[in-house]
């Protein structure tokens, strides 16, 4: 049933384009290894007991690959499992990283998975964020104007898409929602600390994107 319903979902939504803007379908494996791995995240992480590992978004987050490169980005999110060298987030489940999205320093933008499935990118909210990644954020590869612009049109349809969308966050900002009723984390020890995308890049798409009207992130310091 989901293989299916993935491939009607990836056929209505294939190569929307939008004032030049695509999304161009890229899929990761998304075989019965990942759906299980996923719907046993959505169990043990967050007490969500599902068939089908679905979301109903709430929220877009932004992030970037720190890797240089759009074939190594891509490859780091494919296969099913993590692989061996992210010991320090194996424990909390065997299930690879990724997003539904991947921006290219170009601006090209690419679907690696329906944005009703759930992908693993942001600790706590993964049960209702749709995360976009974009190629790069190293030193010698900072992101690009391109990819801003993309980024910019990829929410605003995303918006279109799901108007139950209330927040857009850069994913240095993930642990202001701890005490929000979106967060479902049941490990209190499990964090990580995180820069992505860069403050100047999300000031900028929150300018651009300020006409959607986001709720205000919440501010933990206060608590």
């Amino acid at each position: 049933m989901l293989k299916s319903g993935l491939c009607i979902f990836l056929v209505c939504l294939s190569l929307f384009s939008c004032n030049s803007f695509k999304i161009n379908d890229n899929p990761v494996v998304f075989d019965e290894e990942r759906k299980q791995l996923s719907i046993d995240y959505l169990e043990k992480r967050y007490g969500i007991i599902k068939n089908e590992p679905t979301i109903n978004p709430r929220m877009i987050v932004i992030h970037w690959t720190a890797i240089p490169g759009f074939e190594t980005s891509f490859d780091a999110f494919k296969e099913s499992k993590l692989p061996n060298s992210r010991q320090d987030i194996t424990n909390a489940s065997a299930l690879n990283v990724s997003a539904h999205f991947l921006v290219d320093q170009n601006g090209k933008v690419y679907r690696l998975l329906p944005e009703n499935i759930m992908a693993r990118h942001v600790i706590g909210l993964n049960h209702c964020a749709i995360g976009i990644e974009n190629v790069g954020g190293t030193p010698n590869m900072p992101l690009t104007k391109k990819q801003l612009r993309s980024n910019i049109k990829l929410i605003k349809y995303l918006k279109e898409q799901f108007p139950e969308i209330n927040y857009l966050i850069g994913h240095y900002e993930y642990t202001q929602f701890e005490n929000h009723p979106l967060w479902l984390e049941i490990d209190k020890g499990y964090r990580t600390e995180k820069s992505d995308p860069g403050k100047d890049f999300m000031k900028k798409i929150r300018k651009s994107t300020a006409s959607l009207h986001w709720e205000i992130v919440p501010d933990n310091s206060k608590s």
